[in-house]
């Protein structure tokens, strides 16, 4: 999904979610509640304006650079060794 294809999908589901909090407005009238999200979606229409290009060489998805390995070998026991007694001081 392209950078456009992303905030046009964006910009369709806060249209949905603007008309879904008109309806909640229409049936609970005009409270701070409904007025919170109403400035809620706006922030959101505002933030999404803001967005800008992605990043140059940006990739979506995780940098495997990123990634920490976690070896499946099982722990050092004695890593735990005073693992009770430090529990035990801090209470």
């Amino acid at each position: 999904m392209s950078s456009q294809d992303a905030v046009g999908a964006t910009r369709e589901a806060l249209t949905s979610l603007a008309a879904a909090v008109l309806r909640v407005r229409d049936e609970y009238g005009d409270t701070l509640g409904v007025r919170l999200m109403i400035s809620d979606v706006d922030r959101l229409h505002a933030d999404l304006d803001e967005l800008g290009d992605p990043k140059p060489g940006h990739r979506a998805g995780v940098d495997q650079a990123d990634l920490l390995e976690i070896p499946d070998a099982p722990y050092d026991e004695s890593m735990w060794q005073d693992a009770q007694s430090e529990a035990q001081r801090a209470l």
